[in-house]
């Protein structure tokens, strides 16, 4: 076990020594290379950056504005018919836009109805069987310039149902 803790602490700076003397190796100037995509990642967060702004912007007045608890109580009346509890819609929506917002909902589902319950369960698997659709489609896209997305949005949305389908199923069975 101490080994594989000193393995954990060394591999980064064993990785970063590795990457400067095979750059050294090969008669590469590493400093200027280094500068020069330092350079470019912050251009790349400077592109993106109003995007992510935007993105929790959205997500904080969803979750201020009540529209969340409002969704979740209107759709309660068919969600119980097909099993689905009305409390993973609000989960699932905030998750198309933001994975860490959407932990925040599960930490205060954990609160009220518990880890080890069936939601609780549900809502854990839901996380991490679904994707953050949204931000993956504006930061991923924008940043290499895609503009034409075809199926994407329909073809993840179609997951993230998927996804919520097999965590109901998931949570069921354990």
């Amino acid at each position: 076990m101490r080994f594989l803790m000193f393995l954990s602490d060394a591999l980064i700076p064993i990785l970063v020594f590795y990457i400067v003397g095979f750059g050294i190796l090969m008669k590469k100037n590493v400093y200027d290379d280094f500068l020069k995509g330092a350079k470019e990642g912050i251009q790349t967060v400077v592109g993106i950056l109003p995007t992510l702004v935007g993105l929790m912007v959205a997500v904080g007045i969803l979750r201020a504005s009540g529209l969340l608890d409002f969704i979740s109580t209107t759709c309660m009346g068919w969600t119980k018919h097909i099993g689905i509890p009305s409390e993973l819609i609000p989960i699932a929506i905030v998750k198309m836009f933001s994975s860490s917002a959407a932990t925040g909902l599960l930490v205060d589902l954990y609160k009220e109805a518990g880890c080890d319950s069936f939601v609780g369960m549900a809502a854990s698997v839901m996380l991490s069987c679904t994707e953050t659709i949204f931000y993956t489609m504006s930061i991923y896209f924008m940043s290499v310039k895609v503009r034409k997305t075809g199926f994407t949005l329909p073809g993840a949305l179609f997951a993230t149902l998927a996804g919520i389908a097999a965590s109901i199923f998931l949570a069921g069975r354990v």
